[in-house]
């Protein structure tokens, strides 16, 4: 319910996962206040505690440096896929105007309908395995297509669908696998551990502890939830919750109208 409230907020996206963070942050705070009142601060800070937050730091660098190359390679891949489903439309083009075949027509229709396809799929209307079928549905078009045109036209035609069928698999896996899980979970623990120890360490004056209890809690909170967000570029599935660190989608959702547009082309 609160990550529905806070994508509601008419704020910049980057400041969404902040505000996020806050009411956990004013939690850890309370905590603390609590904690002081009633006398229950029977914690005394030392080297190794400090320690043990500068390696929970390390860590978690660690792991938002791995999330980062995965997240780096995904910013591409919608618009490869859109280069190559307009690539595969270019050439069905090119054999309605030569030849006004109804099969290349026929086969610009399906490749915008299979555009429509793989944008349901990214917001996971659509399964994986309805979309391979789709993609493999275009060799009865190009056998229809084989005899229109030149081979290395056909060629062309294969080799597209070969890329796009490679970063579908490559989406499948990323959006299904998350990156050093087993990091993921000391990560938190360390973080949980640490935060329950600031809330029960004994730190004077009492208004510094709770400055260094914010900033800290704050910092580490942020981090975690920024690689949880990282990890799943292609969070899709519900637009009011969906992570505001996805991949973008425009240059598909683009194509999507181009190649639509490209169709209805034909038919006037």
């Amino acid at each position: 319910m609160f990550k529905k409230i806070i994508h509601r907020i008419p704020v910049a996206s980057r400041w969404k996962l902040a505000l996020a963070t806050f009411p956990l942050v004013a939690a850890v705070v309370i905590l603390k206040f609590g904690a002081h009142y009633l006398g229950f601060e029977f914690l005394g800070l030392s080297s190794l505690f400090t320690a043990i937050i500068s390696a929970n730091i390390f860590l978690i660098g660690f792991l938002l440096s791995g999330t980062l190359s995965d997240y780096k390679e995904s910013e591409r891949l919608p618009v490869d896929l859109s280069a190559s489903l307009e690539t595969m439309a270019d050439e069905a083009l090119i054999i309605y105007q030569h030849r006004k075949s109804p099969e290349a027509k026929a086969f610009l229709q399906k490749l915008a309908q299979f555009s429509q396809s793989l944008v349901d799929w990214f917001y996971r209307k659509e399964r994986t395995s309805a979309l391979m079928a789709s993609l493999v549905s275009f060799n009865d078009d190009f056998l229809a297509l084989e005899g229109q045109t030149q081979a290395n036209f056909i060629v062309r035609l294969k080799q597209e669908q070969h890329a796009v069928r490679r970063m579908i698999n490559r989406i499948h896996c990323i959006r299904e696998t998350s990156f050093l899980g087993t990091g993921y979970t000391i990560a938190e623990i360390i973080t949980f551990t640490l935060i329950v120890g600031l809330i029960f360490i004994k730190m004077d004056p009492f208004y510094e502890s709770i400055f260094f209890v914010s900033f800290v809690s704050f910092m580490m909170i942020y981090m975690i939830r920024l690689i949880r967000d990282l990890d799943d570029p292609f969070g899709y599935g519900d637009a009011e919750t969906a992570p505001d660190d996805e991949v973008a989608l425009k240059p598909l959702l683009d194509s999507r109208k181009r190649l639509v547009s490209y169709y209805q082309g034909l038919k006037e």
